[in-house]
């Protein structure tokens, strides 16, 4: 199993894995990663084994690091036939990234059949290279046929936390146990796993407006690294219906609590939201490759099943915006149809079906 950089490709492929788990108790399941990536701490900690390759991304606007970054990947194919050879796999699965390349690779080089996994609705570098000899794609929105061959995908959807889907608590028992007031509105502010300068710098900016809404409360996860400024500024805001946090453990309870959700539009988050049926005020990342968190939102914004606020207008409005979206539940009610509909279920289930397909022809 080899990918990863982000939780968006991190958690996908750790419920594969625990679906193969699942299925087949003697399973050897080995991860591949980048080193010095957040897979090197979050795979082990679910517990499994994972090696480290030192392969890099290129660099798009200094092109001259990029002698570095062909060192590494030359490196890492070395590496990665070592793996391959030691490990012996039945099939190796790529879950994007730049990680998965040199793996991915080298195994269809040596006949080993493999399955890409693409959570974006605009197809990663890696895997639109690895595509050709792929035995399967799995994918999470139509018309992928753009960047793969039509007759190799199958769309799945996006693996999530199994746990988030499991939660059985009330909004109000969830509040309560977040330590919230349980009888108001609650806005979830997330960032992603590292967190968000943007979206902690707009509700900085609105820390006032949000003060002066004393029917709505906000969770935010502000992420470690912005951590103290975000806990300073707050202090000094004096709002009291704000609670932040560098990162929220119980993320089951706090999808719960929440009656709206800001977040960043990684694939990852945006099938969360989907499968949990969740209003969202989507702040694409403009700092990602083809721009494809913007294409992630604008296809639930297109069928009204969530608001995006571009990241550029984010610290001017989005405050504003999450006050009067949250205040109009009919609006709420409106989005979070919509986003469930667009849901697709049992998604780690059906890779594991594929999986179980390839090795059985």
């Amino acid at each position: 199993m080899s990918g990863g950089g982000t939780g968006g490709h991190i958690f996908p492929a750790l419920s594969i894995a625990n679906e193969i788990k699942r299925r087949y108790p003697e399973a050897h399941i080995l991860f591949v990663g980048a080193e010095g990536r957040m897979e090197m701490e979050r795979v082990p900690a679910a517990g499994y084994e994972i090696k480290g390759l030192p392969v890099s991304g290129f660099d798009r606007k200094r092109i001259w690091r990029n002698f570095k970054v062909l060192y590494r990947l030359r490196k890492s194919m070395s590496i990665a036939k070592g793996i391959l050879r030691d490990f012996k796999p039945d099939i190796a699965i790529g879950v994007g990234g730049y990680a998965s390349g040199p793996m991915l690779k080298i195994a269809q080089k040596k006949g080993i059949p493999t399955l890409l996994q693409e959570q974006n609705s605009y197809a990663g570098v890696t895997n639109k290279l690895l595509a050709k000899k792929a035995n399967c794609i799995c994918v999470a929105y139509e018309g992928m046929e753009r960047f793969f061959p039509a007759e190799k995908i199958v769309l799945t959807g996006n693996p999530v936390r199994r746990n988030l889907l499991e939660c059985t608590s009330s909004p109000q028992e969830a509040r309560e146990a977040l330590q919230l007031d349980p009888g108001k509105k609650t806005i979830l502010v997330v960032g992603g796993s590292l967190g968000a300068r943007t979206i902690n710098n707009s509700i900085i900016a609105g820390l006032n407006s949000i003060a002066n809404s004393p029917d709505v409360q906000v969770l935010w996860q502000s992420g470690k690294i912005y951590n103290e400024r975000c806990a300073a500024a707050l202090s000094q805001s004096g709002a009291k219906n704000v609670k932040q946090m560098p990162f929220i453990s119980s993320m089951d309870l706090a999808y719960r609590a929440a009656d709206l959700v800001i977040s960043r539009a990684g694939a990852s988050s945006i099938s969360e939201l989907q499968l949990l049926g969740k209003p969202s005020i989507l702040v694409p990342s403009p700092n990602v490759a083809e721009d494809h968190q913007t294409k992630n939102a604008l296809a639930l914004v297109n069928k009204n099943a969530a608001r995006m606020i571009t990241d550029a207008e984010a610290e001017a409005k989005l405050v504003d915006e999450m006050l009067s979206v949250v205040a109009e539940q009919n609006l709420l009610d409106t989005l979070a149809i919509n986003v469930k509909r667009m849901a697709l279920n049992n998604a780690a289930e059906h890779i594991v079906d594929e999986i179980e397909k390839i090795l059985t022809d």
